[in-house]
């Protein structure tokens, strides 16, 4: 009997995805020897209703798509874009126990994402689905019964906000971003 696929999904707004996200992706894909790191694009993120609206959807696909073309493990998946609801990840995670039957499935998080999880709709839910994957930056997470986790460590300065304020007062390129990104961000005008 063979070993069920590995599949990891690694969901937010990617506004825009920068070389740590693909960094932290890399670390988890070699550590757990993952098939595929699926990136999820979330159309309307629950964490952050109130702040200005992402970069379109389609924009942020194929910064995705640039940023990883040459990964094979990697897969953007764009589920969430065609969905009018805000993107719960419990119910991203039950769509993707569907799609891929028998898969071992895992939840890519960052520590303060981990921190803040009792806040998010129905984490048990997504607990009884995915195994999480946690990136610490520095203390390391608390673990919590019925949630398996597994922990990687990592440090990278990279931040989306402080890219689209980069961006917004006038700089052409930012060094947290893939070359072939920061050229779709510049032919399209995003984030100025």
């Amino acid at each position: 009997m063979s070993e069920a696929r590995k599949i990891a999904v690694f969901g937010g707004t990617f506004d825009p995805v920068h070389l740590g996200h693909v960094k932290m992706a890399g670390l988890a894909q070699k550590a757990l020897g993952l098939d595929e790191v699926r990136f999820v694009p979330c159309r309307i993120s629950p964490h952050k209703t109130g702040q200005v609206a992402p970069a379109p959807g389609d924009d942020r696909l194929e910064m995705l798509r640039r940023a990883t073309a040459d990964l094979a493990w990697a897969v953007v998946d764009d589920c969430e874009l065609h969905s009018d609801e805000t993107s719960f990840s419990y119910a991203t995670a039950e769509s993707m126990r569907v799609r891929f039957p028998g898969a071992r499935l895992f939840w890519i998080v960052g520590g303060d994402q981990w921190d803040a999880l009792p806040q998010w709709r129905h984490p048990e839910r997504l607990a009884e689905i995915c195994e999480f994957i946690v990136f610490a930056r520095g203390q390391l997470p608390l673990p919590r019964e019925g949630y398996r986790i597994r922990v990687l460590e990592t440090v990278h300065p990279a931040s989306a906000t402080a890219i689209r304020e980069a961006l917004a007062n006038g700089e052409s390129t930012h060094p947290w971003l893939a070359p072939a990104v920061a050229r779709w961000i510049a032919e399209h005008g995003l984030y100025r």
